[in-house]
Parts: C-alpha cells; structure tokens; sequence
C-alpha cells in the first residue's frame, strides 16, 4: 500500500537542488494541491531552496495559481519550459535576471522526458534557424543563463540539435483516481499530456513521483486498460480538494465532454461577435477548407486568435470536415480557448503530449494555423519574446517548422485597435499604438528561410490583408474592402512589401452578418 499524505507532507519530500518536474498545460490537469503546498512551505520555513523546475507548458491562470505559486526567488535556481504565457511571476524573475532559465520547443521537452527515461540522446531538426539554435541564443532567456545546454551536430551531412537530458528527481503530477498501490486513471481529466513520461524519467533517474488524485479505490476496482501509470512508478500519494482539482483551473471543476464520457450538444459553443477576430477565423478557416482532396484536413490551432477557427468551424456546421488537433492531446471536437486552451469539447480521441508530438514532428498535419504577433521584411515570425514579455515559444517551433502549410494570423497592428464590421466592408475606427510587421523581429520563433528551404506554403492572414511568403519576403496577395492599400496597409509596416499584380479583395462574406455559408 503506498503512502497517502496530505499535501503539507508531500512537500517535505522536497529537498534543497531538486529538479522538479511539474506535470499540466494551462488550467489543464496542474497538480495544484502539490505546487501550493509547495509554496507554503518555502514561505513558513525558506525552505526548499534553488530548484531546478522543469515543465512542458504554462500552467496557471495569468494570476496566482499554477506555476506562479513557485515563481519565488530562493526557490527557485533554475527553469527549463516550453511556455511561460500563464506564469507571469516566472517571466518577472526571468525578466529581472532572478534566476536562470531556457526556453525550448514543447515538443522537444515532452520528447526529452522521454529519452531521459530511456537514457538515450534527443536528437532532433526542432529548433533550426530560431532562437533555440546555438548559433543564435541556444535556447537561454537571459543574462543570467550563461551555460550552453543545446549543441549543433552533423550527422550523415545533415545539421540536427542535441539537447540535454533532463533527470528529474521529484515528479509533481496528477490523475484522476488511484487505487491503494498507486495504480492510476485519467478518465475524468481532459489530457493525459506527457505525466507519464515525466514520471518515467523520475524513476529512472532515480528520483520520486508524487500523485494528486481526486479519490483512492481499493486494489483490483480499477480498469487495467484505463490505467495509465501503474503504481511502481508512484512513492506518494495526495487526495486533492475539490478546489485543487478542477477539471480546468478557475473555470471548470468537471464536464464530461471534455473526457470523452459524454457528447455537448453543438449549440453549447457560442458564435463569435463580428469583429476583426472573427474575420480573421473566418478567412483561416475559409483557407483550411479549400485543401482535403476528399478528406478531413488535420491541423493543429494555436492558442489566441486561432482558437476562433473551432468556432468559426462549429458556427458553420463544417467542423466534420476538419480534424483539429491541440498539441496537449485532443484530436477531434472543437478545441476551446483562453484557461481552457489544450482541452477539447466531444473530442474523438485523446493522445499523450509525446505520442502527439510524434505526428507534428514526423510531418503529419496537413495545415497549422498559429499566432502572428511579429512579422519580419523577410517572413520570420516572433511569438515568443517582447522585451520584459517572456511568454515563450510553446509548441510552435515543433508545429510551425512541419506541418505541410502554415497560417500565421493576427490582427494588423496591436494597442488599441478598433474596427467596424459592417455589409461586406471594413474600416479602421482606430489604429493600433504597435505595428506588428516590423523590419525585424525581436526574436525568430518561426525562420521563413527554413520554410523557404522546406518549401513549405505559408500564408499571413490580418483583418485587412494576406499576405503568402515569397523568395523575397511576404508578398501582399489580398486586401479587405473599405480598405485604403497606402494608409491603413502599407502606411502601418516598416518595411515595403511587394505587392501582387493581381491584387484581390478578400471574401466580403467574411465581414457580412449570420454564416458565411461554408456548408
């Protein structure tokens, strides 16, 4: 029978210089009793001190909970994650050079866990050309981290990165029920992300997993097919309250379609208001639909504007003609957003982290369609740092560099812009403080001269123009009606593209009220 503690004691199994790894994707499956207590402790007592925390996506609420209950000087020494969006109290200390940390590609961490359990090398294309490569920043956030981790090898003639092992010595994760030898389930979460490969790597590196769970049952009352860590591979165990162990964090203590245990009717997803996020869905999704060749297309949406496209899609009554995927597991149904980003209504199946990752790595999706938050002269993009903002590249390295085409999209420019929607036109109330297509970006998240190589079709989807990647850099194909081409495009970026011959105006069904009719 394994131990069963309360959270308070799980803490002390801490010790000072512990690497860490913390299981959850946004207010996906975080084991928050572990992490709070976690802190508590360090506030009563200073202690543990200088952590290593390790961690595939951000976990939180942009506010307290989550990551950011670790997020202490002292603490914490060092932190290596693939997104730190929903931690803003780690990209404060990040910021403010408090402590080290790396940032690398979400996939390649959920595959290291991996290669780390099997004590084998994680070699991979994964990070070429961007900030990740060594010839750039190697993956280091600040000043303070000075210590080359990421190393470029040739192999056959052919570049690939080498990144470290990450032994970990104290899993913090969760499930939704165990048994009293730890065996355990997930049937009521809406991921199984990568848990059990971070608690692979504990054990195989010789350290211990601790398992929140929302009930304990007697040996044999659970499913064997179902059980998803057996219980040699847990040392403790913590039964979690209510509030600690919701469904999805500060939204959702439990919904059965968002496991898989029961179907929502289509009408529980709201339209979208016409706005410039809607037009910008819509045309994604308009450019989505084109592809299938008689088939489901797969993809894969990013977090922010692209999550619209589900419900562009579900509006629509056409989601049956896409597959949509979400990087934290889902495949099927409509992927949600904001705190519930990585969760997925009516979902037809639900993967690991890992195992998803395979796929987007391998070449498997057929379209992606990501954020646009910086647009260089030359097609690069940045989503992952802005200045003192440090929210990290996620999974959009691994995406980005395979899916068969990519749509980048966002709003023209940021800070304060305001549209009208209105009978098939657009027209700019308001324009936005910060322009996004800049000479060149802060940080490349995205490298349009791997894709170029690659050739790899790449569009730039904004409320009042497209653009698709050329030799040459981004080259103006669409523009919105009600638009003015010198003063509200080419007035509002720093570099001058070039400009199609056959320039078009985009769809009007996209600024029009009620369904655009892609049925």
């Amino acid at each position: 029978m394994k131990p069963i503690l309360t959270p308070a004691g799980a803490a002390e199994l801490i010790a000072d210089g512990d690497a860490v790894g913390v299981g959850g994707f946004a207010g996906c499956m975080h084991p928050e009793a572990l992490t709070s207590a976690l802190e508590a402790r360090f506030l009563a007592e200073g202690r543990p001190r200088d952590l290593t925390l390790i961690f595939c996506a951000a976990q939180g609420d942009a506010g307290e909970r989550g990551l950011n209950r670790l997020a202490h000087e002292g603490l914490l020494k060092r932190v290596v994650g693939g997104h730190f969006g929903l931690a803003p109290k780690l990209q404060r200390l990040m910021a403010n050079n408090q402590i080290e940390a790396y940032n690398f590609p979400q996939g390649v961490i959920t595959h290291i866990l991996r290669d780390t359990a099997a004590h084998r090398p994680t070699l991979t294309h994964v990070g070429l050309g961007t900030f990740a490569d060594p010839r750039a920043e190697g993956g280091k956030v600040n000043a303070r981290t000075t210590e080359d981790l990421i190393r470029l090898v040739t192999l056959d003639g052919r570049e690939y990165l080498h990144y470290p092992a990450l032994p970990i010595r104290a899993a913090l994760v969760r499930a939704t029920c165990a048994d009293t030898e730890g065996n355990a389930t997930f049937e009521q979460e809406a991921v199984a992300l990568e848990t059990r490969a971070i608690c692979q790597a504990a054990k195989n590196s010789g350290g211990i997993v601790i398992l929140q769970v929302k009930e304990i049952v007697p040996r044999g009352a659970l499913n064997p097919r179902l059980t998803q860590i057996p219980g040699y591979y847990v040392d403790a165990l913590v039964v979690a309250e209510p509030e600690h162990h919701e469904q999805i964090m500060g939204r959702t203590l439990y919904d059965p379609a968002l496991s898989g245990e029961a179907r929502a009717e289509p009408e529980a997803l709201a339209p979208m208001p016409l706005d410039a996020r809607k037009v910008i869905a819509r045309r994604c999704a308009l450019e989505l639909l084109k592809g299938g060749a008689g088939r489901p297309l797969v993809s894969n949406l990013g977090i922010g504007i692209p999550e619209g496209v589900a419900a562009v899609a579900a509006e629509e009554g056409v989601s049956e003609r896409l597959i949509l995927t979400v990087e934290s597991g889902p495949n099927g149904g409509v992927p949600l957003g904001g705190a519930a980003f990585g969760a997925a209504m009516n979902p037809d199946c639900i993967l690991d982290s890992p195992s998803q990752f395979d796929f987007y790595i391998g070449g498997g999706l057929d379209a992606a369609v990501l954020g646009l938050a910086q647009a260089g002269a030359g097609g690069d993009i940045n989503v992952s740092r802005f200045g003192t903002r440090l929210p990290g590249c996620g999974g959009f390295i691994d995406i980005s560099q395979n899916a068969g085409a990519v749509i980048f999209c966002g709003t023209f420019t940021a800070g304060g812009l305001e549209v009208r929607v209105a009978d098939g036109r657009l027209a700019v109330a308001r324009e936005g403080a910060a322009r996004k297509f800049v000479r060149a970006v802060e940080q490349v998240t995205f490298s349009a001269a791997y894709a170029r190589k690659r050739g790899q079709p790449v569009l730039y989807v904004t409320e009042r123009a497209v653009f698709r990647l050329t030799e040459d850099g981004p080259e103006l194909t669409e523009i919105a009606p009600g638009i003015d081409l010198e003063r509200d495009v080419l007035g509002q970026m720093e570099f001058r593209p070039r400009v199609a011959d056959a320039l078009r105006e985009m769809d009007a069904r996209l600024f029009s009220a009620g369904r655009m009719g892609l049925d």
